[in-house]
């Protein structure tokens, strides 16, 4: 890869600005798992390119070569951690990088998630936090063309139907990171299919204790409505419409899904079908996971390692007081 791709990002201004923030920090220490496709070793560049993150490429040093030679990929100044080429040996060696401080993030490269996600939640030698317990969950962050704010949902990609406990958690990381990006009190519906509890609708139930979790003081970082229909959530008017009100209904900051199908394809409906950039990382462990994918757009890859570096130095900054 001789150049760096043209920034469509610019299209997105959002995205554009999001971009520019994390540029303000010291590139990210990043170990990339595996990038034995073409795909994960332009996207740890182009992040490279603009100043977002200082990849270590870890994985089968022959093969990430041959890879690179077939692509015609410039791995001048690349640091390259060799491991066996095996995707599971890849993970565990790049989350002992994370261990012992030696890099500040992940980034998947072309392994499955559940082998690098394995490696992370492991008991013993993974990357848990230490006394809290918490689950890992991703977190997407959205830019979606006419819509008159960034709009985060979670969780679309790590839990598959979790249950109250796990959404307490899923919710905590999500408050964590709109806390890192600026939101003083961000805004969270519960999405479901109606605004009234229906005890045959799980999600309907879920509201009202996670609602009683913000006010023990379980959940911190910000406040909880719902249950909500999509409409409900975004649409000012929908909710006036409707009669629902509060400081949530018609413009939520972050949407809960109720599992992943409807958080899978929320997320594909707006990159697909309404044209958004997107940006994910794993929240939960010691350290984040930025998990691309193949289909991902230019300024997606780039967006995810610009949310890991926000999110790496405002917990930089919380840890040292500053």
């Amino acid at each position: 890869m001789n150049d760096v791709p043209a920034p469509e990002f610019l299209s997105h201004p959002r995205t554009a600005a999001l971009i520019e923030r994390a540029q303000g920090n010291p590139p990210l220490r990043t170990a990339v798992v595996y990038p034995a496709n073409a795909a994960s070793l332009e996207a740890a560049l182009w992040a490279r390119a603009h100043g977002l993150v200082e990849p270590l490429l870890v994985g089968s040093s022959a093969r990430i070569a041959e890879v690179a030679r077939e692509a015609r990929i410039d791995l001048d100044g690349c640091t390259i951690i060799d491991s066996p080429d095996d995707p599971r040996l890849a993970a565990q060696a790049a989350v002992e990088l994370a261990r012992t401080g030696a890099v500040a993030a992940l980034m998947k490269g072309s392994l499955h998630t559940d082998e690098l996600l394995g490696a992370v939640i492991r008991r013993s030698g993974g990357l848990r936090q230490p006394g809290k317990g918490r689950r890992l969950s991703h977190v997407f962050w959205f830019d979606v063309p006419g819509f008159a704010r960034p709009i985060m949902a979670t969780d679309c990609v790590v839990n598959i139907a979790p249950g109250l406990i796990t959404k307490r958690d899923i919710v905590q990381n999500a408050f964590d990171l709109a806390q890192a990006l600026g939101y003083a009190c961000p805004k969270l519906a519960v999405v479901s299919a109606i605004e009234t509890v229906n005890p045959a609708i799980p999600t309907t139930m879920e509201a009202a204790d996670l609602r009683a979790m913000v006010e023990r003081g379980e959940i911190t970082g910000g406040v909880i409505d719902g249950p909500f229909g999509f409409d409900i959530a975004v649409s000012p008017d929908a909710a006036r419409i409707k009669g629902i009100a509060g400081e949530v209904a018609g413009v939520a900051d972050i949407l809960l899904m109720p599992n992943l199908e409807a958080g899978n394809m929320i997320y594909k409906s707006f990159v697909y079908m309404a044209g958004a950039d997107c940006a994910g990382i794993v929240l939960g462990a010691t350290v984040p996971v930025i998990l691309t994918s193949r289909a991902d757009s230019v300024a997606s890859r780039i967006a995810s390692c610009a949310l890991a570096s926000i999110w790496c130095r405002t917990q930089d900054a919380a840890g040292s007081g500053s």
